[in-house]
């Protein structure tokens, strides 16, 4: 290693360190403070609390990590270029894009430690966390509910209901996309689809009511076989009596999220989900196939499970259609549920892929961006920091909301906001020899001067017109 290599990289030791300290310390204490209300008053011991704390860490490490690096980055390389030293080396004869890789090959290591911590550390805390929370807010029933998994609820009556929603707001007891699979009658099939739930409780805390907006009910009955119904609703609701006998501490977990999950884990619901489409596509087929040749009088169905048809009613083929299109109709509720969930967990794997490798991007855009503004300071690296991790975090979250939806690719929405930050920084690293101003120049002087030559190059453009039309006169 030489002596460049080492200088270089003790330059951004201690930016690091203090910008990983500080940012994770700050979201430390928000999530805590966050949590905070529901965690006093319940008489927790101090290994309860500690257990809390340290499972909270990883989530938030996962967010301060990159953005420790992107930090020390942009700090290291405004003091060289500040202190003339990135002047000294190009003229020395090293060109400056011989300090980015060192780091380059650093960042590559960080990239694979960071997807490591992402793919098996971060799960299992979630997972924990999210079972700690569960158990803590046990006396609420609230919490017990979770988002993304199938939650069994059990009623004061001994029956029981299945519950699913993609997301539930605890603070404001409101869920999106449930789906409830009433068990209350044996022999019949209930299934509630809503786009938006509200959750609201008694005052004992015993009875759930669920008011859902924007819904279709489908059921189906043994007593008929082959009969369907659908209902569809704007607004209905669903009484849970009795449930807060149920909704109790409880240890051990349960079903994991889409965040709780391995990328092994990840991965087989994704071949189960397939294989369920498989399944629902060779189903609908043959009740397709089947239908047709009983129409054409191919097979004819026993009369016992057929209706009398009535004078000037629907005759056989017509009631055949009207079957199959109901069990088309809700193959296509289950194959929107399991294609949307494929979805979903692509998205959970790609996006441990982009995060961890945001570590290399940040170093090679901050490098050169940190050498064009020599004499940035504090202010200049955390505003540019904020500003370009804010501009990352919101197209992740952006194109992770559009890719569960099924309007994107999940390869797309978690790896274009890599590709955006890359190419600028590829742009500007064979510039960085570039001065793009002194050290003594200020902001100001800064700006000054990117206008300038601006306007410099728009003149020569304006200039280099009236040339080129009297030439071709």
């Amino acid at each position: 290693m030489t002596i460049l290599t080492r200088y270089v990289i003790r330059a951004h030791i201690g930016p690091f360190l203090f910008a990983f300290v500080a940012v994770t310390g700050l979201l430390f204490l928000n999530a805590v403070a966050s949590r905070l209300e529901s965690l006093v008053g319940k008489g927790l011991g101090a290994e309860v609390m500690i257990e809390f704390m340290v499972l909270s860490l990883p989530h938030i490490v996962a967010l301060t990590f990159p953005m420790a690096v992107l930090v020390a980055v942009l700090y290291a390389f405004s003091d060289l270029t500040g202190q003339n030293e990135i002047t000294a080396i190009a003229a020395g004869g090293v060109h400056p894009t011989r300090l980015i890789v060192p780091l380059m090959v650093i960042g590559v290591g960080l990239t694979v430690m960071m997807f490591y911590f992402n793919a098996r550390v971060l799960p299992e805390s979630n997972h924990r966390l999210s079972s700690l929370l569960s158990d803590i807010g046990s006396t609420s029933p609230t919490l017990e509910l979770r988002d993304q998994v199938i939650n069994e609820v059990h009623t004061g009556d001994n029956t029981r209901y299945f519950l699913k929603a993609h997301s539930i707001d605890q603070a404001t007891n409101t869920m999106d996309d449930v789906t409830i699979y009433d068990m209350t009658r044996v022999g019949d099939n209930r299934i509630i689809v809503a786009e938006r739930g509200e959750m609201a409780f008694t005052e004992d805390g015993r009875d759930l009511y669920l008011i859902l907006e924007d819904g279709t009910v489908f059921e189906t009955t043994d007593d008929r076989p082959g009969g369907f119904q659908r209902m569809d609703f704007s607004r209905q609701v669903v009484p849970f009596r009795g449930v807060g006998a149920e909704l109790e501490r409880r240890t051990g977990g349960g079903g994991r999220g889409a965040r709780e999950m391995t990328i092994p884990m990840l991965e087989e619901r994704i071949e189960r989900a397939l294989g369920n489409l498989h399944s629902l596509a060779a189903d609908s087929r043959q009740e397709s196939e089947a239908a047709l040749e009983s129409i054409l009088g191919h097979e004819t169905p026993g009369e016992a499970d057929l209706p009398v048809a009535s004078p000037g009613g629907p005759g056989m083929g017509d009631f055949l259609i009207s079957e199959i299109a109901s069990s088309h109709r809700m193959q296509e509720s289950r194959w929107n549920v399991d294609y949307l969930s494929i979805y979903r967990w692509r998205v959970e794997i790609h996006k441990k892929y982009a995060i961890a490798f945001a570590c290399l991007i940040f170093i090679i855009l901050g490098g050169p961006f940190a050498a064009r503004f020599p004499q940035g300071g504090v202010g200049m690296v955390i505003g540019t920091s904020v500003l370009i991790f804010f501009l990352y975090w919101m197209g992740l979250i952006g194109g992770e909301r559009l890719a569960v939806r099924g309007h994107l690719d999940p390869v797309i929405a978690m790896w274009a906001p890599n590709v955006l930050l890359l190419i600028p920084g590829l742009l500007l690293l064979p510039r960085m020899a570039r001065a793009g101003a002194t050290n003594r120049s200020g902001a100001l002087e800064v700006m000054r001067a990117a206008v300038r030559r601006w306007l410099g190059r728009s003149e020569r453009g304006i200039d280099a017109e009236p040339v080129a039309a009297g030439e071709a006169g």
